[in-house]
């Protein structure tokens, strides 16, 4: 079984090279993702910093689980991992049947929503971009409880925080309070 540093170790060849649509290392952005998955354990943020090693890498499945990845981090892992052929739309909603998935793209879309990020890109394609990521937010957020989703956003983007609202209802807890 390996560790989360065996694991960011294995995440940090697998994408040596690549760079995200901003130019950033690609690893910068899995360890985002990974990070807004920490309160939920070890498990999960293991899924974050692997989240796209199947589809942007060589790797497969079968060679995850021979290098001691849980398995159940392998699911999630091919649970958010693009289908040749497969609409965004039916992705995610093929996502929200797994609900460890959905906190995984919750992380990834929050992250992939960052203004400073979004800033640096084109206009034309940060619009078509945004629209995107709010119509999966609109199916993911409803899939996991408000709490999880806040505490994934106040880490990875804070700027979705008023997003909480207009999908869950106003909170009940007292202003600066966590859920």
């Amino acid at each position: 079984m390996k560790s989360v540093s065996e694991v960011d170790s294995l995440a940090e060849g697998a994408h040596a090279g690549q760079v995200d649509k901003i130019g950033v290392p690609y690893i910068e952005h899995v360890r985002a993702v990974a990070a807004g998955l920490t309160p939920f354990g070890d498990e999960f943020v293991m899924a974050g910093l692997l989240h796209d090693i199947v589809e942007d890498t060589d790797w497969t499945a079968e060679q995850l689980l021979a290098a001691g990845i849980p398995p159940r981090v392998v699911e999630i892992v091919e649970a958010v991992t693009n289908q040749p052929g497969m609409a965004y739309e039916e992705k995610i909603r093929r996502i929200t049947a797994d609900s460890s998935a959905t906190l995984v793209k919750i992380s990834d879309n929050a992250h992939n929503s960052r203004p400073d990020r979004a800033a640096q890109l084109p206009q034309d394609k940060r619009e078509r971009l945004a629209a995107k990521y709010r119509a999966a937010r609109a199916a993911l957020w409803p899939a996991a409880s408000r709490a999880d989703v806040e505490a994934i956003v106040r880490i990875v983007n804070p700027a979705l925080l008023a997003e909480l609202d207009e999908v869950f209802g106003p909170s009940s807890a007292p202003a600066g309070g966590s859920a």
